[in-house]
């Protein structure tokens, strides 16, 4: 009899692409139909939310991380039946502060400017655990993943997360079980943010990655991948 696989859709974040999840694409490739979401092309979050819908059909698994948490909330809001299980991955489910917002726009100008390199090099330092800043080939991954998104797609996905949504109220009515995860380390949504998410979801279960910074799926691959594992199997 032929065991059909559930399909799982992820979500990248700012300024990275499907090599985000590389490693989880090939560990889940047996216990599930995976499928990157495109988030280079639109200027909203409820844009890319819409564009995910339209490019999968029927129901699915969903996880996302960073702005593909806050992609993955959006899909909720609009289409809730569609899914049915939600992994929350190093993300929130707050709106940016005044001084956030600020900090986005710089940011975006200065990569405008001709200066992405020396953006990413800044980023890198509250993207990963410090103890990984001298790994060439997690660095070279971000590096490369930057460059391909560009700077009219950072400048796009920035502009998105700026009219995000506050969605903690919208977490109470979640009714599918969801899987908020996070490095320990984690220097731009710490662990408390997700227990905030925790707290606010009926089905929200909390998992702390040790000795991880935010982007978890490349930092500590097999232990995400095992908890992935472990949620769509369950």
């Amino acid at each position: 009899m032929t065991v059909t696989r559930p399909t799982l859709v992820l979500v990248p974040g700012l300024w990275t692409d499907e090599a985000l999840f590389a490693p989880q694409v090939a560990a889940l490739a047996d216990c599930a139909a995976v499928q990157v979401a495109d988030v280079g092309q639109d200027d909203s979050i409820s844009g890319m939310a819409k564009r995910l819908l339209d490019s999968v059909e029927g129901p699915f698994a969903l996880a996302g991380l960073s702005m593909g948490g806050y992609v993955a909330q959006e899909v909720l809001r609009q289409a809730p039946e569609r899914v049915t299980k939600v992994a929350l991955l190093d993300t929130n489910a707050r709106a940016d502060r005044a001084e956030q917002q600020d900090q986005r726009r710089a940011l975006v100008a200065r990569v405008q400017a001709g200066e992405g390199r020396a953006v990413c090099e800044d980023l890198l330092r509250v993207l990963i655990h410090p103890d990984r800043l001298t790994d060439s080939a997690l660095v070279d991954v971000v590096y490369a993943m930057a460059e391909r998104v560009g700077a009219d797609g950072f400048a796009r996905q920035q502009q998105a997360i700026l009219s995000r949504p506050d969605g903690r109220e919208d977490l109470r009515r979640v009714t599918q079980p969801v899987l908020c995860l996070c490095g320990a380390e984690d220097a731009i949504t710490p662990p408390k943010v997700h227990q905030e998410m925790v707290d606010l979801l009926p089905q929200g279960t909390l998992v702390v990655v040790e000795n991880c910074g935010h982007l978890s799926t490349l930092e500590r691959p097999n232990e995400v991948s095992d908890h992935l594992r472990a949620w769509i199997q369950g």
